[in-house]
């Protein structure tokens, strides 16, 4: 817990009392490759920091295919945010794509935390406004940069992705074919 202390104090000062106090509030996940954390269609209870793993976030596009649009690396919070903040059915699906180890907090647990702690409403605001960054940033990579530039974009920011995922989700996430992308990966490849 000592690396989600840590990642928590980059966001906001928070006090090792402070954290202790909440660790009852958060419980230890283990799911597998290929578990559900998040279903679509299912409203989302939970927030989870990544201790250990990879999950893929995905949606069913018009065509009734999997389109990926995220994955989510060790040392990072995931969740279908829409969903947990209106407790709506989500529209994305969370999926493990390696053995994984959460670290989650309920819905219900974290409006305590918020009634009860200042730090915990300065984490949260905090991590919302980065979430809202990361999805602006992501759309605006979507429909401004080619393929190529999406695919060494990932290489350079989640390396470790490219091992794990599966080469359709990597493609869907890039919006390509799997032609398109061993096209990609050749060019690069021949480039080095």
């Amino acid at each position: 817990m000592e690396i989600f202390k840590l990642f928590l104090k980059a966001i906001a000062p928070i006090t090792d009392q402070e954290f202790d106090d909440a660790m009852s509030c958060f419980k230890k996940l283990s799911i597998k490759k290929g578990d559900i954390f998040v279903q679509q269609g299912a409203p989302c209870r939970h927030i989870a920091y990544i201790r250990k793993g990879t999950l893929r976030t995905f949606y069913i596009n018009e065509k009734a295919e999997e389109t990926t649009s995220c994955f989510c690396t060790e040392n990072h919070l995931t969740t279908s945010y829409k969903s947990f903040i209106l407790q709506q059915p989500s529209h994305l699906t969370i999926q493990a794509i390696e053995n994984c180890e959460l670290c989650i907090i309920s819905y219900d647990d974290l409006q305590k935390l918020y009634a009860k702690s200042m730090v915990w409403q300065t984490l949260g605001r905090m991590i919302a406004e980065n979430e809202y960054i990361v999805m602006e940033q992501y759309a605006s990579v979507l429909n401004s940069e080619t393929a190529k530039k999406k695919y060494l974009r990932l290489f350079n920011e989640q390396p470790s992705v490219l091992q794990k995922a599966k080469v359709e989700d990597i493609a869907s996430y890039l919006g390509v074919s799997r032609r398109t992308l061993s096209r990609i990966r050749k060019e690069i490849a021949e480039h080095k």
